[in-house]
């Protein structure tokens, strides 16, 4: 496989739910669910064919929720501890099982689950799901595990607030009082001794505003006292999770998305997946971090793979497009990240965020343009697209529990209008899709797979040309934002506009852009536009000046030839 790591996140609940009812705070039978069917060996193809090397198959793994499947001997939630109907796929209620809202038979949903695996691995692909390591549901129960395997908490001492081997935190003599309208009498749900809540909540008193839905486990840290870490011997919740990893590995699973990583200790980290790795060396671990200043930690000591980089390009890059930040600082972030840079997940969507064409972030998916060119051919590091981010789904539903919002609801049972209409009842294609969104998806497809094809892009060096450019009068580093990608004698140029306004721009290439990546300028005596097409001719070669027209909210990628 080429270095250059492609990840389609999809979200099974909504991707291929063809039910068009969606009524607000609606239950399954109303307005449906996809399954795991529905992700079908035509489906991944018309994936694969978009440029993707992975699929990342978010809230698979059983959470809370109010729909009952007490008949299958899956433990009924109470409806307080909750978020919507479907519930948080990060309220996780069994590690050992999948949703199975997402099966056709829920009695044989492992089995369709991995039949989803093997399907998504002969589609030319990879599997990542989310490991949910910091938080469970308040209701954590497994019914499936293995038989040798102990439930987590069973063996607790819960008049403890905190002991070395708990897998949970508890606050001795107190009982949970959830700060918001419950139910009373035999309905309401009660907790006691009172557990920690999943956000640090280190009180019995958890809002609406908190993980209120969750518990926090205890990897031996002892936050009554400084956060004293008791490692010495690896607490009883390591080898747990350690079980779990391996459980879903051995079932063909290629990679983890690793929920709020930076809230478990990193010596966890370093010691599950130097272990994980031993049995499965090509498994890929993705941490969601948002302190950069600890990103070393969790990539050196933390041996993960790659990070994500919301707090520096996402953020930088979302205001750039909103007009509220120049586009030179794109610079700022990678000198900052400096040899970590190749290691970092590039996205400008997934389940958290606003949708670039909410009215919350840029109100019009082809804004966005310039920024995903500059996430996905930047670097080498890998890039992420949120099933729908290439339709310019809006996010604007109001669902139920999540609102109106700009993001597409994680908690609510739902049918996504754009991934409706290209879903097409499982044939795929333009004919319900608008001009525009049709317009859109060629986009995404010729970026990505061009960034598949070009050896420049997947493996190539990268030189910034905005020091060259600040004091060029034709040329705006508020709008604009450019740079050199190489590898041997393949020479690519990307400039990009911001602006809303077309530009007709100069672009400074300093002799020490030739001189670090080895080449000469004056070899190269032809020029190609890989996003539109038109060649160029360069009758003395490339100087130290290069003449583009940008239209407003676009970009070019010029490849330069010898030939």
């Amino acid at each position: 496989m080429k270095s250059k790591l492609f990840i389609y996140q999809i979200f099974p609940r909504l991707f291929g739910n063809t039910k068009s009812v969606n009524k607000e705070n609606g239950s399954l039978e109303e307005n449906g669910v996809g399954k795991f069917s529905s992700i079908s060996s035509k489906a991944l193809s018309e994936i694969k064919k978009m440029g993707f090397t992975h699929i990342w198959f978010t809230g698979i793994i059983e959470h809370a929720s109010k729909t009952d499947y007490t008949r299958y001997g899956i433990q009924k939630d109470n409806p307080e501890v909750v978020k919507g109907n479907a519930g948080s796929p990060y309220a996780i209620r069994d590690y050992y099982d999948v949703c199975p809202d997402l099966a056709d038979d829920v009695a044989n949903r492992m089995f369709e689950f991995e039949e989803l695996i093997a399907r998504t691995h002969r589609a030319g692909m990879k599997v990542i799901i989310d490991f949910v390591p910091n938080h469970v549901a308040r209701q954590y129960h497994s019914d499936a595990k293995p038989r040798k395997i102990k439930d987590l908490g069973c063996e607790d001492d819960n008049t403890q607030g905190f002991a070395p081997d708990n897998n949970f935190y508890y606050l001795p003599g107190q009982n949970l009082e959830l700060q918001f309208e419950t139910s009373q009498g035999e309905n309401a749900y009660i907790e006691y001794p009172a557990k920690v809540t999943g956000n640090d909540k280190f009180d019995n008193k958890p809002t609406l505003d908190d993980w209120y839905e969750t518990v926090k486990l205890n990897y031996g840290v002892n936050y009554w006292d400084n956060r004293a870490k008791f490692f010495t011997a690896e607490p009883d919740t390591w080898h747990k999770m350690k079980e779990i990893l391996l459980y879903w590995a051995s079932k063909g699973v290629d990679g983890f998305r690793c929920d709020m990583a930076e809230m478990v200790p990193v010596e966890f980290w370093n010691w599950v997946i130097n272990e994980v790795k031993s049995k499965y060396k090509s498994i890929v671990f993705v941490a969601e971090v948002y302190n950069p200043a600890e990103y070393g930690s969790y990539t050196y000591t933390g041996k993960f793979d790659y990070l994500y980089d919301k707090v520096g390009l996402y953020d930088a890059i979302k205001s750039i497009t909103c007009g509220e930040r120049p586009a030179s600082d794109i610079t700022f972030c990678w000198q900052k990240l400096e040899e970590l840079q190749p290691r970092m997940l590039n996205f400008m969507e997934n389940h958290d965020e606003q949708r670039i064409a909410s009215d919350f972030f840029a109100g019009n998916a082809f804004k966005a343009i310039p920024g995903m060119i500059v996430s996905v051919t930047m670097n080498t590091n890998p890039v992420l697209i949120y099933s729908g981010q290439e339709l310019g789904e809006r996010g604007m539903d109001k669902e139920g529990f999540s609102g109106v919002d700009g993001r597409t609801s994680i908690y609510d049972y739902w049918s996504v209008d754009s991934l409706r209409k290209w879903y097409n009842n499982g044939n795929f294609g333009n004919e319900q899709l608008s001009p525009e969104q049709i317009e859109l998806r060629k986009f995404y497809i010729k970026l990505l797979t061009l960034s598949n094809d070009e050896s420049a892009i997947y493996k190539g060096n990268f030189f910034d040309l905005m020091y060259a450019n600040y004091e060029n009068p034709r040329f705006d580093p508020t709008k604009q934002f450019t740079y050199l990608r190489a590898y041997k004698k393949e020479l690519i140029l990307i400039v990009v506009n911001f602006g809303d306004k077309d530009a007709d721009v100069t672009i400074n290439i300093p002799d020490l852009a030739f001189d670090y990546l080895k080449i000469k300028g004056g070899d190269y005596v032809s020029a190609k536009d890989l996003l539109g097409g038109r060649s160029i001719s360069l009758k003395k070669g490339l100087g130290s000046k290069f003449d583009a027209k940008l239209s407003a909210f676009s970009g070019k990628i010029i490849k330069f030839s010898t030939k």
